[in-house]
């Protein structure tokens, strides 16, 4: 790496120039950050005073509510329906009551791997509010993402991410579409330089090799289709169609969720567990390599 001495430039404009030869949306609707997680916080610093609502729609990913949190703002829950669409009757009910700021929407939504309809997005961005689509996952769904609709939606910001798409999780870039009247907030508010040296370039290089990154998720959307109908065949398991990398599952015949957790762990099988009210008696496994799911497959099987 060529001058790791030297600050990076605070404007990205190489990733930012790649970004916009891939999304096919000019760069000056694209801001980077330090992961998708640097850009929510930044969001929210410029359009939350506190006090301030936001409309959140469990369950869903849990840094929406943390950063709103940090910042003051008020959070209103709409759940999810039960098979985890979202019901946008009672969002447009409570957008129309208690005027909050923004929503934040993960499509596909972590952690069940459900999408959002473009007929239910529509209505949303109807509504007189700032619709956050966060599409961490886009990549693994079949879906095009939407980042070039914040040229017709002003009201529209779309975050991506290059932790599940190139596995560049540990180096932190995230990426956003903006339109023109919100992203020049954004630039006044980021930090100098948040991207470093190392991620950029780590970042150019994926975008300059489509063809791997494609083989790659085409390799784990079939495996994910695989591990999906294997656990279909798991007695006490009940597992939820996914367009994204994981795959969500609600324990039943009475299992406890969490001693399945820690009995797998006790095999050398690391899954993941919920805590929180609405993912009660849920685990989430995701997907790997071939050798991964066999591995998981083996201990379920011991499992009584």
């Amino acid at each position: 790496m060529k001058f790791p001495y030297i600050y990076p430039d605070p404007e990205s404009r190489r990733l930012r120039a790649a970004l916009s030869e891939d999304s096919g949306l000019e760069s000056d609707h694209i801001l980077v950050g330090c992961g998708a997680d640097e850009l929510i916080d930044l969001i929210m610093r410029c359009v939350l005073e506190p006090g301030d609502k936001i409309v959140d729609c469990p369950p869903t990913f849990t840094m929406y509510e943390f950063d709103a949190n940090v910042n003051g703002a008020v959070v209103l829950k709409v759940p999810r329906n039960a098979d985890f669409s979202l019901n946008v009757e009672e969002i447009a009910r409570v957008v129309e009551l208690e005027k909050p700021k923004c929503i934040f929407l993960t499509s596909p939504n972590n952690p069940d791997g459900s999408v959002i309809s473009e007929e239910a997005l529509l209505k949303i961005l109807d509504l007189p509010v700032l619709v956050v689509l966060d599409e961490a996952y886009i990549e693994f769904s079949g879906q095009e993402s939407r980042m070039k609709w914040v040229k017709q939606h002003e009201n529209l910001i779309v975050l991506r991410t290059f932790s599940k798409r190139a596995g560049l999780a540990g180096l932190r870039v995230g990426y956003g579409a903006f339109s023109s009247s919100i992203i020049k907030y954004l630039w006044r508010a980021k930090q100098p330089y948040n991207v470093s040296v190392a991620a950029e370039i780590a970042a150019c290089a994926a975008l300059q090799n489509p063809t791997y990154l494609e083989n790659v998720k085409e390799a784990l959307v079939q495996e994910r289709e695989r591990l999906y109908k294997l656990l279909q065949e798991v007695p006490f398991l009940r597992p939820f169609p996914s367009y994204s990398n994981f795959i969500l599952c609600e324990v039943t015949s009475g299992l406890d969720a969490k001693k399945l957790k820690e009995d797998l762990a006790k095999m050398g099988v690391m899954i993941r567990h919920y805590s929180n009210k609405e993912l009660q008696g849920f685990v989430r496994v995701s997907v790997g390599k071939p050798e991964h799911t066999d591995a998981l497959m083996k201990c379920l099987k011991h499992y009584s």
